[in-house]
């Protein structure tokens, strides 16, 4: 009787435990999320030489050792900040034009450039990172070009192909236009600041957001995004 009492008091330690246990996953990879945003944030104002794990504590009002506890060192903290970004980007896209969908590839190309732009906008600093390791051609750029950037790449660019065999893009190199479509998606993030000295626009306003993601669209997809409706519907028949 005392064993079965005793085993049934542990199976209802063992069940308060396990959302106990939950929260604390949680709560940490909360933490690993603040971590990995301030590091981009400080990657993006320093550069890689100039940032310091002490500095992206300091954003975060954390210890330092919190920090390194969890990535052992800057290069590590950076490689692990790139993947971050990324995988919340391909998140977006599995969410909007999953790859298991009947979305033909032009509308899955829109989707999947649009959510790239929407992350810029929401997280400028994500563009202003990856430029400083562009601009030095760092180890770091030739690691999250394999690592991170061809798998993305393998999924964009049949999508580009496929459009362009069906008349619904232009026939240019594949990677050229993903380039192009990359550059329009980040240029809020890039050109926010100066625009706003020069026009008094905000890259901010939710109305120039809108206005010139319409203008990208319009100006990209042209004579196809009148006729998109139809012409999908005919291609999706090939």
């Amino acid at each position: 009787m005392d064993m079965a009492k005793g085993e049934k008091l542990k199976s209802g330690g063992e069940r308060r435990g396990r959302p106990r246990k939950r929260a604390e996953q949680q709560r940490a990879l909360e933490t690993r999320g603040a971590i990995l945003d301030a590091a981009i944030a400080e990657f993006a104002a320093r550069g890689f030489e100039g940032a310091s794990i002490r500095a992206i504590a300091d954003r975060l009002g954390l210890q330092h050792p919190l920090i390194t506890y969890h990535y052992r060192s800057k290069d590590i903290l950076w490689r692990a900040a790139a993947e971050h970004a990324f995988a919340q980007i391909r998140e977006g896209w599995d969410t909007s034009a999953p790859e298991n969908s009947d979305l033909p590839p032009l509308a899955r190309l829109r989707e999947e450039y649009t959510t790239l732009f929407r992350y810029t906008v929401a997280f400028p600093e994500f563009h202003r990172f990856m430029r400083q390791e562009a601009m030095s051609g760092s180890p770091r750029l030739k690691w999250v070009a394999e690592t991170v950037l061809a798998p993305l790449l393998e999924r964009l660019i049949p999508q580009i192909v496929a459009a362009q065999k069906q008349g619904l893009l232009p026939l240019v190199d594949p990677i050229l236009f993903h380039y192009m479509m990359v550059s329009l998606t980040t240029t809020l993030a890039g050109f926010g600041p100066e625009m706003q000295m020069t026009s008094a626009l905000s890259a901010k306003s939710p109305r120039v957001v809108e206005a010139y993601w319409r203008l990208v669209d319009e100006t990209v997809f042209g004579k196809y995004a009148q006729e998109l409706p139809a012409r999908i519907k005919e291609a999706g028949k090939r």
